[in-house]
């Protein structure tokens, strides 16, 4: 069976882990920087539709040492590369390079794009083009202590991309990220969630998508796998018939979610993408500050204006941190890109996770406000 590999973005990777073990996929072990599977190709098309944390699916080709550049093209060279592609397709080679004797990962990706367009070449008599920006098929290659790993890219577009978010605030947090976050937090699916500082939308659609178990991959048009050579009608019909049962399978929304954001015109765009992601939220102006905590106890989630892309004062700090102080019996998560906002809760975090948004190093600070 192939062997699959769900790449993750750092410190995410145990949530990525439980994740596909929950989707019931075989041979999942926990590793540094993404997670291992194995299955039927058609495991690899399920991936890509239902996993919300992981940034890609890669297929492995082929795992063989090498010490030199000869070495590195033969070794490509022997992998059926012609199965997936031809002259009239395009094709990115991507690496990174560590420990090993050939340093320059543009090199090493340079040497492999030759082996893959020299095998095209020899048998059809053309060299298919380059597109690094949206090609038909992407290949990487991962270099670690003179062992090269050849990797084909099932997703295409990264897989945060869901589709429903068409416009985003002046901050916007990754998709996938978002449903690591919610994983991170302890949320349960059942007890009601509140972000109430949504912003574009994004933690909310994610946690309400969730719940109502629909797969975030139904938003997209289509994958990188499916503009293989390979990719025949027999396998058209089948992703169709997969795309179909996870629509079944979902079972609709059951606990509250509420997105609140005094900015009313983000307010509005975070509607426009909930509308587009097919799910029901409740949606309200107010300030966090006004947030009050009676009723039941209930999970937060946010992602607040911090460092260097949005700012907050020192005074609305300290006012935010006492109103989570009496969120008595509430589980809070906040993704912080600052350690004033640490600072201003006063209270220390059960949990405090090294995440990074974007270009910024981010702490997910995790509390049970007693």
């Amino acid at each position: 069976m192939p062997e699959f590999y769900a790449s993750a973005i750092q410190n995410t990777e145990s949530a990525l882990c439980d994740e596909l073990r929950e989707l019931g996929f075989r041979s999942v072990r926990l590793n540094r920087g993404g997670i291992p599977f194995r299955g039927e190709w058609s495991e690899g098309w399920r991936a890509c539709l239902e996993s919300r944390i992981a940034q890609r699916i890669l297929v492995v080709m082929g795992r063989n040492p090498v010490s030199d550049a000869d070495q590195l093209y033969e070794a490509a060279r022997e992998i059926p590369w012609t199965d997936f592609l031809t002259s009239q397709q395009t094709l990115s080679v991507n690496c990174v390079a560590v420990g090993s004797a050939l340093r320059h990962s543009g090199f090493v990706a340079l040497r492999v794009k030759d082996a893959i367009v020299d095998q095209v070449r020899d048998l059809e008599g053309e060299r298919p083009s380059i597109d690094r920006e949206d090609p038909d098929v992407r290949v990487f290659v991962y270099l670690a202590n003179n062992k090269a790993t050849f990797y084909l890219d099932m997703s295409g577009q990264p897989l945060h991309l869901r589709g429903y978010r068409e416009k985003s605030g002046d901050a916007p947090l990754r998709e996938n990220l978002a449903a690591a976050i919610l994983r991170m937090s302890g949320w349960d699916q059942k007890t009601p969630l509140i972000d109430p500082m949504c912003g574009s939308g994004t933690l909310a659609i994610e946690a309400a998508q969730w719940a109502a178990r629909l797969a975030p991959g139904l938003s997209r048009d289509r994958f990188g796998f499916e503009r293989w050579n390979n990719f025949d009608e027999e396998m058209m019909q089948s992703v169709r018939q997969l795309r179909g049962e996870l629509r079944a399978a979902a079972t609709g929304q059951k606990p509250s979610i509420v997105a609140r954001d005094n900015d009313g015109e983000v307010l509005d765009i975070a509607k426009a993408n909930s509308r587009i992601a097919g799910v029901q939220l409740s949606f309200k102006n107010p300030s966090i500050l006004d947030l009050q905590s009676d009723g039941p106890a209930r999970t937060l989630v946010t992602n607040p204006p911090y460092g260097k892309r949005l700012s907050s004062d020192d005074e609305f700090l300290g006012k935010m941190g006492a109103v989570i102080r009496r969120l008595h019996g509430w589980r809070v998560a906040i993704l912080s890109g600052s350690s004033n906002i640490e600072r201003a809760i006063k209270i220390p975090p059960i949990n405090s996770i090294p995440l990074v948004n974007g270009d910024l190093d981010c702490q997910l600070l995790i509390y049970q406000i007693d």
